[in-house]
């Protein structure tokens, strides 16, 4: 291991088979192990007879922990950073120690292992060439929607992480945004015990959640098909409503208005109504 460095090392998300034994040595070898939560952590290092002193390091304390951290690292120490579960800065706290340790020139070496999102994607069987990672959504429903309006035409997989206490409305969510028949898998408790991973359309998880309360326990992962093609059209034939909008009132106005009208998506009428202004000046 390199001396003044930082260890960014993933962990498993449920089974613990799935721990690297790199990983292993890297925790059993660094001087510090910066912790999401150091009670979760404790469990983890207890159970293979670790005993690396820990430091917390969470999200309201990140900024002012990042500094100390970088300060003993420039020292000479070596810092092993991890998240409860899976790899640390995506969706979880880690990336401010990161960055704070590139900007002092401090040595960042990944050691890679398991993600919920590479593997809820492995399990998904979608075609589509390319995949967006949104992580969490808006927790209210109508900040939710409107980000959702968004993405609604999409030519990417969209993969979501949701809590399992927003997950029904979630799905309710996503069937009145993006159609009940967009096909979707919904990965819960990946690698764990009750694992469930179900393909179906929107309107059919929704159904299975709703009708199984202990589909909703557990953290879940929500892999999202690309729109169809027909339906990501580039919005010219709603240019006779936004046209005289675009020309009277500010763009985000004109497509609100429109989207009342029409009854089209947001982002079709937001680049449309771009376009038409675009081409007016």
């Amino acid at each position: 291991m390199s001396k003044s460095s930082l260890y960014v090392v993933a962990t498993p998300i449920g089974n613990r088979a799935d721990f690297t034994s790199r990983a292993l040595d890297v925790l059993r070898q660094a001087d510090v192990i910066a912790a999401e939560d150091t009670r979760v952590t404790g469990l983890l290092l207890k159970h293979y007879a670790i005993s690396t002193p820990m430091i917390s390091l969470r999200e309201h304390n990140e900024r002012g922990m990042a500094e100390k951290l970088v300060a003993r690292m420039q020292a000479g120490e070596v810092v092993a950073q991890v998240s409860d579960a899976g790899t640390p800065a995506i969706s979880d706290p880690g990336a401010v120690l990161v960055a704070t340790a590139h900007a002092a020139g401090i040595r960042v070496v990944p050691i890679p292992g398991a993600s919920a999102l590479t593997t809820a994607l492995s399990a998904a069987g979608f075609t589509a060439a390319h995949a967006l990672f949104y992580g969490f959504l808006p927790p209210k429903s109508g900040q939710r929607k409107s980000e959702l309006a968004a993405l609604a035409q999409s030519p990417y997989q969209i993969v979501f992480y949701e809590a399992p206490h927003r997950i029904l409305e979630c799905l309710a969510d996503l069937v009145e945004v993006l159609g009940a028949d967009r096909q979707a898998v919904l990965c819960r408790e990946l690698t764990k015990t009750f694992e469930t991973i179900r393909r179906d359309s929107l309107a059919g998880l929704h159904a299975f959640v709703a009708s199984d309360s202990n589909q909703q326990r557990g953290e879940c992962v929500v892999v999202i098909d690309a729109a169809p093609e027909q339906e990501r059209a580039d919005g010219a034939e709603f240019d006779a409503v936004l046209q005289p909008l675009v020309e009277e009132l500010p763009v985000k106005q004109a497509v609100a208005i429109a989207m009342r009208i029409t009854g089209a998506p947001r982002n079709t009428l937001y680049e449309r109504a771009l376009q038409l202004k675009d081409n007016k000046s």
